[in-house]
């Protein structure tokens, strides 16, 4: 059993800085987590306690982060009762933070154009890993960023001001900070949003890939984060196209400490199957390992 985790994990009283509401019962919280926000890597996640009245504590990816101001942000959905008490949680309380927990993406400067599909409560990582790229001098990164979701997304969209070639004349929206940043994203759904992709976003990757030459394709490595059904379609497209593909993976878990390893899924190892843990394995495996042909 690994143990590099040890002495990495951080357990700290955080301040909530503000607590943002968005449709559909999604919500922000940003977080004055210094010991966190210091060694957060996109991909990780932090185990936090919704409320005193609820017992066991919740895993929540990372989505943005200012080291030097201390905090971390976090998205999540309110599915339950953890969640639900967690939406109650008002600016100036405090809540216990452990994390960062768990491996995050792997960069590889030959491979610059990073192409990050996000899918509903898996968006975080995918901002994570846009923020870290504009920090990166390793490579001139070229990051896409593509989100889907059912619900409306958790911030403005607007058309986007990057030119995107390759992309189907309709995908015009994207996330507003990004835009900012100078990342170009693009959004899909089955819901009939403006501005968005009529599809699944796999299918906007799909599409999006085929639009490259032989030479670009060759520089382009997935990240992807969201519901199984996506990630095993975004898995899919990786094998079409013979990308490499890093999925950072979402599982129920008691401890998010390698204890109880009630969060260990099935990776096809050199070796033959194995058991392993998302949380300290993980959360990001090599998307070939965990979704098969």
């Amino acid at each position: 059993m690994s143990q590099s985790h040890r002495g990495t994990i951080c357990l700290e009283q955080a301040e909530i800085l503000q607590h943002t509401a968005f449709e559909a019962n999604q919500h922000v919280l940003r977080l004055q987590a210094p010991r966190c926000a210091a060694r957060a890597a996109p991909g990780a996640f932090v185990h936090l306690q919704c409320d005193h009245t609820v017992r066991m504590r919740r895993p929540l990816s990372i989505m943005r982060v200012d080291r030097g101001a201390g905090w971390i942000e976090i998205l999540f959905k309110v599915v339950g009762q953890g969640m639900a008490a967690l939406a109650q949680r008002r600016a100036g309380e405090s809540l216990s933070v452990l994390g960062p927990i768990g491996k995050g993406f792997t960069l590889h400067p030959d491979r610059p154009r990073v192409l990050a599909v996000g899918g509903g409560v898996g968006i975080p990582p995918m901002v994570f890993l846009a923020e870290q790229l504009l920090q990166d001098r390793r490579a001139t990164w070229k990051p896409l960023v593509l989100m889907g979701s059912e619900l409306p997304f958790p911030f403005r969209a607007r058309p986007s001001s990057i030119l995107v070639p390759g992309m189907p004349p309709e995908a015009i929206a994207c996330m507003p900070l990004l835009d900012e940043w100078g990342v170009p994203s693009r959004l899909a759904t089955k819901a009939g949003f403006p501005g968005c992709f009529d599809g699944y976003v796999p299918e906007l990757a799909r599409r999006w890939l085929q639009s490259l030459g032989e030479a670009q394709r060759a520089e382009v490595e997935i990240f992807a984060c969201g519901p199984t059904a996506m990630m095993t379609a975004i898995a899919a497209v990786a094998r079409e196209f013979s990308l490499p593909c890093q999925v950072s993976l979402e599982e129920y878990m008691a401890c998010a400490v390698g204890g109880c390893a009630g969060c260990a899924v099935l990776v096809q190892t050199a070796e033959g199957p194995t058991m392993k843990r998302v949380c300290v394995d993980g959360p990001v495996f090599d998307a070939a390992t965990v979704f098969s042909a």
